[in-house]
């Protein structure tokens, strides 16, 4: 008796994606060229990217024109696809032989403008109102987490410092994601579980054997027990300072401005604390199928690695998507500490000194 091959093979899963410049659909046209398509998301202030690697050794392809706008959609075949945004056309480079098309481009809404140097001063404002400001300067609408939104900011200068600078320079401050994604300006805190508009941020379990290979990395050089930062009393001029984190003052880091109020001085504190905390311990892991649905600041859980490794919680920092011209796509994660591991951060309290 002969065995019989099973009438339905198992079938690998093939991605799928759309590629649309200056609003014209050409995937059906890159389909049979494409060589790679790496989609880097992150959640500083750097801008997402595209890197898209053409065959063009039958001279099929038009070098696109710098400035020129990319929407990208990726996904698996069968499955809707995940929409990733807008994109505009940075860098360009054809190269042989074999001729080699290679085009990246940045988020579109990363505007040049957001990067010439202004002199502005800001006197009794909200945080609201400041990114909503230079949001509406630049044609992008604003999205601001209501818990920042309220902050009243004393005095702060624009010194010769471009809008992108100042504002990262402001959500570093108050611990809190400022970034540009397809016509929308960000500004939440980092880690919140939660959109701008508020609503909850699902956590993603991953196990071992989602994965092909990991690297758990922990560091001590930024291990403080506390941070320190002064301010001026209005009364009498007098430096004071807040201190965030635990009582052991023997490792205390200190913060080299000077804040114009208690309130400013103890959120810089308690922003750059949380930094160290989560700054301790890293884990990459790379996906052995693709989640596009993927994106920075989306917390992850994760199971069948070592106990240091399971027991704590992170948060997305960084996502790369590949896709490659065999149909495959994989997600690449980089990921920090949500809560330091071995200290509750929501316990540290505050001390006042002359």
């Amino acid at each position: 008796m002969t065995e019989q091959t099973p009438a339905i093979a198992r079938r690998q899963p093939q991605s799928d994606y759309r590629i649309t410049l200056d609003g014209r659909d050409l995937s059906r046209l890159i389909a049979p060229s494409l060589i790679s398509l790496s989609l880097r998301e992150s959640r500083s202030e750097e801008a997402d990217t595209i890197d898209l690697v053409i065959d063009d050794s039958k001279n099929t392809f038009a070098i696109p024109k710098r400035g020129a706008n990319i929407k990208v959609a990726i996904g698996w075949v069968g499955e809707p696809l995940v929409e990733k945004g807008t994109f505009s056309v940075d860098e360009v480079e054809h190269s042989g032989t074999p001729d080699i098309l290679t085009i990246r481009a940045r988020s579109a809404s990363m505007t040049n403008q957001m990067h010439e140097r202004r002199e502005q001063s800001w006197h009794a404002q909200t945080i609201g109102s400041i990114v909503r400001a230079i949001a509406g300067r630049h044609s992008l609408k604003a999205a601001v987490a209501d818990a920042l939104a309220r902050i009243v900011i004393a005095h702060i200068d624009q010194t010769h410092e471009s809008d992108m600078s100042f504002l990262t320079r402001l959500a570093k401050r108050y611990d809190a994601v400022m970034n540009v994604k397809d016509l929308n300006l960000l500004f939440m805190p980092i880690g919140s579980g939660k959109t701008a508009s508020g609503k909850a941020l699902g956590v993603l379990n991953l196990t071992r054997a989602d994965g092909d290979s990991h690297r758990y990395h922990v560091a001590q050089r930024e291990s403080y027990s506390a941070v320190r930062a002064h301010y001026h009393s209005n009364t009498k001029g007098k430096r004071k300072s807040v201190i965030i984190g635990g009582d052991n003052n023997r490792n205390v880091k200190v913060l080299p401005e000077d804040y114009a109020t208690e309130a400013e001085a103890r959120a810089a504190a308690q922003a750059e604390f949380a930094r160290t905390q989560r700054s301790q311990a890293t884990f990459s892991y790379q996906l052995a199928l693709g989640r596009p649905e993927i994106f920075p600041e989306l917390p992850v859980n994760v199971a069948g690695f070592k106990p240091e490794i399971n027991e704590t919680p992170w948060l997305v920092k960084q996502t790369t998507h590949t896709l490659n011209g065999d149909g495959g796509l994989t997600t690449s994660l980089e990921m920090e500490v949500r809560d330091d591991p071995t200290t509750d951060r929501h316990r540290s309290h505050f001390r006042k000194s002359a």
